[in-house]
Formats: structure tokens, sequence, C-alpha cells
């Protein structure tokens, strides 16, 4: 009752204020309508937002599967190199991996960071040798892709073969030491190509791609940019695996508020209307039918620009006849769409414009529809173009019009979902494509699922735990490694797989999985349970496991966590490479090599192998420690080692000799000396030999042999040989000395004892008898003279003592020091004082007598005798010098027989002959040589070695 009467009150107050009445209707109404404009614009934001999103996803989405086809395409290459680090049937499988992945452009295997394989190599042939680690600009994400020991993406960069470029290598590991890399190049035009960017309605936004530069520490941006970059709507996204960071910008002013415009200011007038309206009907009820006709002109203005937005709207509209489906009225966007004109599109139907296969459901939703079962749809439907394109939209239709229980007029309402049917089309073939990979490929290939495993050591608490700790708690508890092995996964096995294990499908395995197991496989399985804990993502080992015949299989076991799944090891995919035949050959070729070495090490000489151009030494065998005292390690280890380690004296010729004959392509043997790790000198005896391999010399084997103690042996013959052949020498001249010299004096004393016979007179007896005295003293001398030869000559043993040649001299000088001053001979005696030489006390003595004794006697009647004594050294050999200004020697009429039994060279009644041949035997009985040099007149000067 209460609120009756307040109502009441409200409606007189109204009829009594009818403009504030109206004026509050308007606000409230207002109030209403802008709230209701600002929810709108926040879902319009909203669905951009959203819009963009769905744009980015789809282009993340896409790269993505780029990368993750190209590890794929990695991890395929990888499994090509063998144990020996060499790949196997490269171009092959590189063509057949081109040709299932349209995003990449070539592949590559980079051997030790340097590029030795590409393919397709035309059009890449700059790109080959080149050193990743010598090469600044990529050098730094060629060692983050190790540090990671993951697949990284490096670039955009420009490439060596020209152009910009994406390159994703995988570190590869051979024996858990690393190889090299695994590499696929995507050029960027093709990476945008494949990722849908060029797709993008650029009307409305603005692609752009960055990077961090590794080296600069900047943001590059690889697609053109635009000044409205910074300040313009976008989002972002960031591709961890090659750093890359993705922008979707919305252009300035592209919004579709406008759709909002013409409706907010048409509710705005509607509310003044209605507050005008209010006014006059409370203030003039007569005023109603004025009031009537100023709203039938506004709804008329109303539905011209309601014309106006419908035309402007950025999805496509129109009006279908829902009996016949032709279009009564349709907007630009859907005649832009389907490439007709709007005269065009009103004389068809949408039956004809519809793919064939969607027409049939589409016509049963119209059906429906007309008949009032349903009161709208949506469906995801293909049209045809007017140029034969198929467009793929999302279609919502609901009636406008009815007329009794029949609907004539329908509303269409579709949205051009064509990229992101493709997206989804793209991945499709990317997943398939993968999966045909994984089915055909030639190694025996497993994809299986951990995650359970995973998940059950969390629960023990083993994660990140020492893998010492780990590994000694499962070898402690064995039930762990049962509960393990049972929560295996198997996801899929190739072909391949079912052959090697002898069996049809996937269940046989999944339901009985103990049957793979050998001896080795539960230790090895040990392996990936501590690998789990470490959340290693790659593990590479050599195992055996069980075929269904129970047969033993070498493999060779290899696990990649796929990229995405690395926290959870939900997908694996593990290849077990059947190295049994490899490994029945290594055995035979290690038992071979086994027994070649201990043939080698055997061989009385150093066995080795050296490459043919460099002399490089590949193999050395261990006699070269017993020989030379050096190890093969030793020798290996050193590049130059043959070559510093020969003699100095026979570097220059032994490598000369080596060089030249290997040029020629002949088999040769040399002798030269080396240098033993002691310090020492040993003969060796090279014998070297040439090795072919498809008729071209590849190398060098040889043996060097120990040939010290024959050539001592040698050099011992060869000092005997000399030794005898200067005795026989002597021996032959002093037969001829005593044949001559005994002969005349023997001829003599018959010639005087046959005088005597025949004499007449005593007289003549006396004089004969003193002649033949005579004679007999010369003969007797000459005894003398021979007999002391005789004496140097066979005394073997000859004593030695330390003597100061010095003071030696100055003796002899006092022999002759009446004569020195007498003939006033000056003495240069330059011998040092402390001097001290091993020899024969007796023989130094006469040597120094004769010297002297000959210098005084042969002076030089015009001059003062000058007698110099010195002392020289020169190459490691001592020599005593005595000179004189004497009458000298000619050494051209007189030099072979100078040093001649009785032999003299001046009319010196005091000449014998005999003082420089007992001088030159003496000398050479103490091991030395006497020289001499000398001109008529001039002087003499003998050069006495003293060892």
């Amino acid at each position: 009752m209460e609120f009756t009467k307040k109502w009441l009150k409200l409606i007189r107050w109204s009829l009594i204020n009818p403009r504030t009445a109206g004026f509050f209707i308007f606000l409230f109404l207002s109030s209403g309508i802008v709230f209701s404009i600002f929810q709108r614009i926040q879902i319009i934001k909203e669905n951009e937002h959203r819009e963009m999103e769905i744009a980015l996803e789809a282009v993340k989405q896409n790269v993505n599967q780029c990368l993750k086809n190209c590890y794929t395409t990695t991890l395929t290459l990888a499994l090509t190199i063998n144990d020996k680090g060499i790949p196997e049937n490269f171009d092959s499988i590189s063509s057949q991996l081109l040709a299932s992945n349209d995003c990449l452009d070539a592949v590559q295997l980079v051997p030790n960071g340097v590029i030795k394989y590409i393919y397709p190599l035309k059009g890449n042939e700059s790109a080959l040798n080149l050193n990743l680690f010598n090469t600044p600009n990529v050098s730094k994400e060629a060692i983050q892709s190790i540090t990671n020991k993951s697949m990284y993406f490096a670039g955009p960069l420009i490439l060596k073969q020209g152009g910009l470029g994406i390159i994703g290598r995988l570190p590869v590991y051979k024996k858990n030491k690393f190889w090299g890399f695994a590499a696929v190049v995507i050029k960027l035009n093709t990476l945008l190509k494949i990722s849908g960017v060029n797709s993008i309605d650029t009307n409305k936004y603005y692609f752009q791609f960055s990077k961090i530069n590794p080296n600069t520490k900047k943001e590059e941006f690889f697609l053109p940019f635009r000044d409205d970059f910074q300040q313009a709507q976008q989002i972002s996204t960031k591709m961890p695996d090659g750093n890359w960071k993705l922008y979707l910008t919305r252009l300035k002013g592209n919004h579709e508020y406008s759709s909002l415009i013409i409706p907010s200011i048409l509710s705005i007038i509607l509310c003044l209307l209605f507050g005008a309206f209010i006014t006059i009907l409370l203030n003039k009820p007569k005023r109603l039918e004025e009031l009537i006709t100023i709203q039938a002109e506004k709804l008329l203005n109303s539905e011209l620009k309601f014309k106006t937005i419908f035309d402007r709207a950025p999805i496509g509209i129109a009006l279908v006849d829902n009996n016949t489906g032709t279009f009564l009225e349709i907007n630009n966007k859907f005649c832009q769409l389907l490439e007709y004109s709007e005269k065009e599109m009103k004389l068809i139907n949408y039956q004809l414009i519809t793919h064939p296969q969607d027409l049939i459901i589409n016509e049963l939703n119209a059906k429906n529809l007309n008949e009032g079962i349903i009161n709208e749809y949506t469906l995801k439907k293909r049209y045809i173009t007017k140029t034969g394109k198929k467009v793929w939209v999302n279609l919502n239709v609901t009636s406008l019009l009815n007329t009794g229980e029949k609907r004539n007029t329908n509303i269409a309402i579709v949205e051009d979902i064509t990229l992101q049917k493709q997206i989804l089309e793209n991945l499709r073939k990317s997943e398939a494509q993968f999966r045909n990979l994984f089915k055909e490929s030639p190694i025996p290939l497993w994809e299986v699922d951990l995650s359970y495993i995973k998940n059950y050591l969390k629960n023990l608490k083993l994660i990140d735990k020492d893998p010492k700790i780990v590994e000694n708690y499962i070898k402690e508890h064995p039930e762990v490694v049962l509960k393990c092995f049972s929560l295996i996964k198997i996801v899929a096995l190739n072909n391949k797989c079912l052959e090697l294990l002898n069996i049809k499908a996937k269940e046989e395995l999944t339901n009985n999985l103990e049957q793979v197991l050998d001896k080795e496989t539960i230790n090895d399985f040990i392996k990936q349970l501590v690998a789990i804990t470490q959340n290693n993502l790659e593990l590479i080992y050599d195992s055996q496991i069980k075929n269904s015949n129970g047969d033993s299989i070498d493999i060779h076991f290899r696990w990649n966590v796929i990229r995405g799944y690395e926290k959870t090891f939900e997908r694996i995919i593990i290849s077990t490479e059947d190295i049994t035949s490899r490994k029945l050959n290594e055995k035979v070729i290690l038992n071979s090599q086994q027994k070649i070495e201990s043939i080698v090490n055997t061989i009385d000489g150093i066995v080795w192998e050296c490459d043919i151009t460099t002399f490089a030494f590949t193999f050395v065998s261990k006699k070269v420690k017993q020989i030379l005292g050096y190890t093969p390690e030793e020798w290996i280890d050193e590049p130059n080692f043959w070559e510093n380690h020969i003699h100095p004296d026979d570097r220059v010729a032994a490598m000369e000799y080596c060089s030249a004959k290997t040029k020629e392509l002949l088999n040769h043997d040399l002798e030269y000396r080396m240098i033993c790790k002691n310090g020492s000198a040993i003969w060796i005896r090279d014998m070297v030999n040439i090795v072919y391999e498809n008729d071209k010399a590849v190398s060098l084997h040889g043996i060097m042999i120990d040939i010290t103690k024959s050539k001592n042996i040698e050099a011992d013959l060869n000092n005997s040989f000399n030794l005898v052949t200067k005795q026989n020498e002597r021996l032959l001249n002093f037969s001829y000395i005593i044949s001559h010299n005994l002969r005349s004096h023997t001829s003599n004393i018959a010639s005087i004892v046959a005088l005597i016979m025949s004499a007449e007179t005593k007289e003549e007896r006396a004089d004969l008898m003193k002649l033949l005295v005579s004679v007999s003293n010369l003969l007797n001398e000459t005894m003398l003279h021979l007999n002391e030869v005789i004496n140097i000559r066979t005394n073997i043993s000859i004593s030695t003592e330390d003597l100061s040649l010095k003071e030696y001299a100055d003796n002899v000088m006092k022999v002759f020091s009446q004569q020195i001053i007498s003939k006033k001979v000056t003495i240069s005696n330059q011998i040092p004082e402390d001097l001290i030489i091993h020899y024969n006390p007796a023989y130094l003595e006469s040597v120094l007598y004769n010297m002297i004794s000959n210098a005084i006697k042969y002076n030089h009647p015009e001059r003062k005798l000058c007698i110099d004594l010195k002392w020289i050294t020169k190459k490691d050999k001592k020599y005593l010098e005595i000179s004189d200004n004497g009458i000298g020697i000619d050494l051209v009429k007189n030099g072979k027989k100078i040093f001649g039994m009785y032999k003299t060279f001046s009319n010196n009644p005091n000449s014998k002959g005999v003082g420089l041949f007992i001088t030159k035997n003496q000398i050479e009985a103490m091991g030395g040589t006497i020289t001499v040099e000398s001109e008529p007149n001039i002087g003499t000067t003998f050069k006495i070695e003293i060892l």
C-alpha cells in the first residue's frame, strides 16, 4: 500500500515536471548504454588479443614443428656415422631426408667442427672445410651447442654460400668423445614460408623476428622494421631452441571499434529521444503523432547507417532466402572472400559455391532451421571461389523472419579459417612424415615412455643425486630394477626393430618384454636408470639383447629425448643398431692385430710406418724402447721425431736420400746414426718399402736394425788393416834399407879382404887393414842404427808419464847452449808453463833433440838463426810446432823421401839421414804424426801431433 502511494506520488511529480523526468530517464538509459559500450570495447580488445595469440601460436607451432623435423633429421644423420667416425650412405640418406622435409635447404656433417659433408653440394661449395671454432660469428653458438649437449639453432646469420639462414647443430658423440655436429640449414625465406608468416593479413598485422646477438648482446631484427613498431599493440613469444623472439603487432587504427560507433550514436540518440518522448508524452499528449513521425525518420536514418556497417564489417555477412538458398544481401567482405561481385552473388545460391563434400550436411542443417527444429547452426565448411580455389570458413546461420511456422530469411556470418586449417594440415603432414621416417628408418628404432620410471625414481628421492650413490642404491635393491623394467611403456617400434627381434607386432614385445633380456641387459639397464636420475637427454653404449628365438644380438644402444619432453621423459627415441657382425669382425681384427703386433715386437729391429707425403709416423714397434730408449708414444707424438734424432753429421744426407728415393717410388735402404735417449749414438740400417693401395702409393713401411756392433767391428778391421798395411810398408822399406846398406858394407869388406890377400907389401896390407877397420866401424854404426829402429817398432808397451813439455824443451836447449851462444841463435819458446803431456820421456827428449839439432845444423850462413816453439790446438787436435829460418828443403824434389833412412839433402858432412827417420818412428809409435812445410832459403816448420 505504501509502495502504491509512492508510485502515484512519483507519477504526479513527473507530470508536473516532465522535462526533469525526461532528463533523468535520459541519464539512466545513457548510463546503461555507456556501460554496455565499455563492456563491448573490452570484449573486442579480448577478441583482438585472442586472434593475435592464435595467429602467433600458429606461427610458433609451424616453426616448432619445422625444428622438430630438423631434430629428427640431425638424429638420423648422426646414426649414419659408424664407430670409426665415418658417415655411411650420406648422400642417399640425405636426399631422402630433404625429400621428406620441405623446410630444409641442406644438411651437413661437421667432424671436429669442420664442415666436411654437405648435401646438396651444388650451391653450397663455399661452405666446405669451414672451421666453426675459428669463425668468430658462429663459434660461440657452436660451443653453446656442445656445452648444452643438445641441438641448438644458430642464426639468422649470413651464410658462407650466400643469403640469410638458420643452422641447427646437434653435437654428436662417439664412445663418449665429441665427434662433431650433425647440422641442417634452413634459409630464412624458407622458414618464413613454412611458418605461415606470409599468409598473415599485412593490413591488420605486422610480424617481426628478432634475436639477441651472442657477440654484441643487442637485439637484432631480421624483417623490415616499421617506425610504429614499439608504440603499437603487440604480443611476443620466445623460441628457446634458437633464443629467438617472435612479435605480432596490430597496426595502429586497425581495430573493430568502428562497429560500435553507429550503434553507440544510435543508442544515445534513442536514449535522448526516449527522454524527449517521455517529456513530450508527459507534457503534451497531443504531440504523440508528431513524435511518431520524427521517430520514423530516425529509424530510417538508423537503417541507412546499419547498411553502412553491414557493408564494411570485417567478416562476411549475407541475408539468404531459406527456401531457394539465393543471396538477398551480401557485404563486401563476403564478396572478396569468394572473389565474386555483389551482382554475381545475387544471381547464384549457396549450393552452387559449396564444396560437394560439405553440401549434404549444409542442406540438412538448413532444412532443420527452416522447419524450426533448430534456431541456428554453426558449421565448418568449404566454399569454391570464382577462380576455383577452396577456402575454409566458420559458418554461423540464424533465422531472421517468421511467417507462420516457416522461416523465410536467414542471416549467414562467415569467418575465413583457411589459414588455421592449413596450419592444422601442415601439423598433420609433419607428424605423418615423422612417423613414416621412424617406420622406414634403416636403423632399428623404439619410441618409449619412461615417465613412469622417472616418477617412481622421484618418489625414491633419487633424482639429481650423485650418480655413484644412485648406482649403489639400485644394485643393493634389485627389486627396484625389476619394478622399473615393468614400468617401461613401448609406444612404437619400426619395421627394422621388428625384424631385429624376429617378431611380427609391437604387442608381442609389450606383453613379454622380458624376452629381450640378456645377461648384460640388466646391468646396462642400470645405466639407463642412473641417466634418468641425472636428466641425461642422450645415452650411448654397446650392449646385448635377445630376439624371440633366444639368440643374443650385439647392439649399439642410443637414446635421445624428443624435444619438449626433456623434463618428463615421456617420449624417447631409442636406436638398437645390430652390431653383431661388426663385433665379430672387430674380434677377428683384434686377434689378427695382436698376432701381428706380437710378431712385430719379436723382430730384432724397429718396425715402423709413416705417411708418404708428410713423413708423419703412424706406427712404431715396441722394440724402439730397447734400441733407442724411447717409447713408441714419444716417437709418434713428436711430429719431427725421426728428423730431430738423426745424428747432425748424417741428417742432411739421410733426409735428401730418402726424399729422392720416395719421389721416385723406389724401395731403398741406408745407413746413418741416431741419437739415443741417453745421448749416445748408434748406427742404424733402415730398409724402406713403398706401400700401395689401389695402385696408389700411400705410405712407407720399414725396419731399422741396430748395426753398431757391425760398424765397430768394421772400424776395428779397417784400423787393423791400416796398421798392417803401414807395418808392411815399414817392413818393406826396412828390408830395402837392410839389403842396400848391409850389401854395400859387406861388398866393401869382401873387396878389401880380397885386396889384403893379394897385397904384396906390408905397408899395402897395413893401409888396407886400416881401411877394413873403417869399413867395419861403419858397418857397426849401421847395425846400431838398424837396431834402434827395430827397438822402436817392436816396443809394443811403451811406458808413458805426465811430462812438462816446456821443461823438456828448456833442457834440450841447455845441451846446445854452447852452439846457441857461438852462433847467436834466438830461441822463442812459447809453450805454456803449465802444459802437461802424456808421453815417453826418452822419445820426447830424442824428438826435441833431433828437431833442435837439425835447426842449428842447417842454419843459413847469411843470417842469424831464429827458432820458434809453439803449442797449437786446432779442431780437437794438439800440435807442437817447431820453426826455423834456416836453409830450408826443396819439397818438390825431396818431399817423398824426407823421412827416409840415410836420406840427406845438403852438403853438410855431418848429415847421415838417420835423425828424421828415427824421429818419425818415435812419434808414430806414440800414435802421433809429423808433417813438414819448407821452402829453400826461407826456412822449415815441423808440426808434431801429440795425443
